[in-house]
């Protein structure tokens, strides 16, 4: 497929990136996969083959690997896109393209066992720390561990995993004395799932069991110390201004083009009812009810400066790392609230929505019933938390922010 961005300029038209085009082709299959998807916790084969073929789970991935190297811009409107046809395969998609991310910090030995044979590669798990304890062997670590949310584990072939090295029976810890964490990538084969652990009102299809490994061997090539700040992205040896950014143009945004995606849907789907529903005791549709225009007016508002302040901050970011500057602090915690605002007003969009939609919103085979239900999963994410307004509020104030963001 052609290239989508050139290395030093971002794409004009995203929504005329080929990747995104493949998106909306997809979009109403995925409707049709929908139940299913629910039903079975998981994203059919059927549909993850033709995933697979639009090229979505190669979208990060260095062309020098074979993946397509889209720009963040591209990414996060595909992976919105999706979310529009089924919040759960936009989820698995935006955690999928982090956690190939995250492994492109690996040595050199490990990109390429995971790569060497398909640049799309799926790659699940989580990226937060714990979950795992190691000891330390010839070559690598004997790793035991449980680990929560590994969405997308059924189409995957590797799970990541975070994990303390045990020194005798305490675990090792940095100089300042604080724990320290490696992250390490396991064969699918080697993690077993532990059915019933993802019993939810949302994002049923993720799939995001626990999964577990015990006492497996892993190889120190699929290690890397936990990166100790959100800028410490450890993929940025990679040519192309994309792998330069600083992590807060991909992670936070992943999650929120996932909940703009979802509340884009929802506002389609009160518009689609209000054109033919008319309420009870009511003479008129419900298109036709001046409260109802109100709140399909602001919704769509609020929603869209959401996500045009977030795609502005990412392109800020990217435009100073073109011009071979470095980033400022609150540059990126700029970037960082931006997703998290645009987060909080899809919520809003959504509650409009769900209001508006009377007895309908609250029937569980109801389009706004499913929006619903996954919005609200996906806006409990620590990624898009409002806890990240006093982070970026202290940087403002040229005070500490924290660890989270440096």
């Amino acid at each position: 497929m052609q290239q989508m961005a050139e290395d030093t300029c971002l794409p004009v038209d995203v929504d005329a990136q080929p990747q995104v085009q493949a998106a909306d082709a997809l979009r109403p299959v995925l409707r049709r996969y929908q139940k299913e998807i629910e039903r079975k916790q998981r994203l059919p084969s059927a549909l993850v083959e033709q995933l697979h073929v639009a090229g979505f789970y190669s979208l990060v991935i260095p062309r020098e690997l074979g993946g397509l190297q889209a720009d963040p811009l591209t990414f996060l409107r595909v992976v919105e896109r999706m979310a529009e046809g089924s919040g759960s395969v936009g989820w698995n998609l935006a955690n999928n393209g982090i956690a190939q991310l995250i492994t492109l910090g690996l040595p050199d030995e490990g990109v390429h066992e995971i790569y060497a044979h398909d640049a799309d590669t799926v790659v699940a798990g989580t990226a937060v720390q714990g979950g795992g304890q190691a000891e330390p062997v010839d070559g690598g670590y004997r790793v035991s561990g449980r680990w929560r949310f590994g969405s997308g584990c059924q189409e995957s072939s590797w799970m990541l995993g975070s994990f303390q090295i045990l020194d005798g029976d305490q675990p090792r810890r940095t100089p300042d004395g604080t724990s320290l964490f490696w992250r390490g990538v396991f064969s699918r084969s080697e993690a077993e799932v532990v059915e019933g652990s993802w019993d939810v009102s949302g994002l049923r299809g993720t799939g995001s069991f626990d999964w577990t490994v015990k006492d497996v061997f892993l190889p120190e090539h699929r290690t890397m110390v936990h990166a100790g700040a959100p800028l410490d992205n450890q993929w940025n040896r990679w040519p192309g201004i994309g792998y330069a950014l600083p992590a807060q143009c991909w992670v936070g945004p992943h999650h929120s083009a996932v909940i703009t995606g979802i509340a884009r849907a929802g506002i389609d789907a009160l518009i689609e009812l209000a054109g033919g529903k008319t309420p009870r005791g009511r003479t008129g549709l419900l298109c036709e009810n001046p409260q109802v225009q109100d709140a399909v007016g602001r919704a769509d508002a609020a929603l869209n400066a959401g996500r045009i302040y977030r795609s502005a901050m990412i392109a800020d970011l990217w435009n100073t790392i073109a011009a071979g500057q470095e980033t400022t602090l609150e540059q990126r915690s700029r970037c960082r609230l931006a997703a998290v605002y645009a987060a909080d007003n899809a919520r809003e969009a959504m509650d409009l929505m769900y209001r508006c939609g009377g007895s309908t919103s609250f029937q569980s085979e109801s389009r706004l019933a499913e929006c619903w239900r996954d919005l609200q999963v996906v806006g409990q994410t620590v990624t898009i938390a409002p806890e990240w307004y006093p982070i970026g509020g202290r940087a403002y104030l040229g005070m500490e922010p924290g660890p989270r963001l440096r």
